[in-house]
């Protein structure tokens, strides 16, 4: 993210976070977008990854230290018997090794000082998971793609599936096909961004920074009264069906979003995050 910073000379921010072993789609949001950051990182994440049975390793992937072995490999059979209760909302314990931060410092960067760490158990969703294609005879490796909530651990994910067919496994590799609205078919590489830096066109590959919001209601609004929510008044709102949900501000007379807002239940908007012209 800091080649990105450098490359756009803006402020930037990302919506979840990426194993240092993974590839795939990161959303990053420049300059003003970061602000909206919080309204879509819980959106749904797609992932594709291979996990390799017979092994584990302290990081529950590649780059760890392998501190079990077993001979016992699943079946295909038996793995996708296995599946069928990940489906759903599941308790689920978080690696170690991973980003989420215990009285401000990762839980990764404890574990490697020598700390004990115990994270709590988390409840996440599995919407789909499905084989891709195995290799377990050869290789002693399973290819999935899973559909799940924000906050899910693919690492996690693996490691149990191996728990639960009597195995042992790690995560050989990770990608993320998706991150809500963002996906491949939207995103830019890092290479051809610092192709057309100089170009001056970056502002054609930019994604509009409403675009991801698009599931939160819009609301349209006159001109005047997005003034005032710039400035934090509250103005009234046609749209009582929408009590107490978030809503995207629009112009009514030329469909430009500036910003976000609350609809109350006595019938107001209240500014939440909203956009001041320069």
């Amino acid at each position: 993210m800091m080649v990105v910073r450098r490359i756009l000379a803006e402020n930037t921010g990302y919506i979840g976070t990426l194993d240092p072993f993974a590839t795939g789609v990161l959303p990053i949001a420049v300059g003003k977008a970061r602000r909206f950051i919080r309204f879509i990182e819980k959106s749904t994440k797609e992932y594709v990854f291979t996990m390799v049975f017979g092994k584990s390793t302290n990081t529950i992937d590649k780059s760890g230290k392998i501190i079990g072995e077993t001979a016992n490999i699943p079946t295909k059979m038996t793995i996708l018997e296995v599946m069928k209760s990940f489906i759903g909302t599941i308790e689920q314990l978080p690696p170690s090794f991973s980003a989420i931060k215990i009285g401000g410092i990762r839980a990764c960067d404890r574990v490697r000082r020598g700390e004990d760490v115990k994270l709590p158990i988390r409840n996440v969703c599995i919407h789909s998971l499905e084989v891709l294609g195995n290799n377990l005879e050869e290789r002693h490796a399973i290819t999935m793609k899973v559909t799940c909530s924000a906050g899910t651990y693919v690492r996690s994910i693996a490691r149990d599936i191996a728990e639960k067919s009597g195995s042992m496994a790690y995560v050989e590799s990770l990608c993320r096909l998706k991150s809500g609205f963002f996906s491949f078919n939207n995103a830019i590489s890092m290479e051809k961004l610092l192709k057309i830096r100089d170009t001056g066109k970056l502002v054609d590959v930019l994604i509009p920074m409403e675009s991801p919001l698009d599931d939160i209601p819009a609301l349209y609004i006159r001109g005047d009264d997005i003034t005032k929510l710039q400035n934090g008044v509250q103005v009234p709102a046609e749209r009582s069906e929408l009590a107490l949900s978030n809503v995207r501000i629009m112009d009514d007379s030329v469909g430009k979003f500036h910003g976000i807002g609350l609809i109350s239940n006595d019938g107001f908007v209240k500014p939440v995050s909203m956009l001041v012209d320069n």
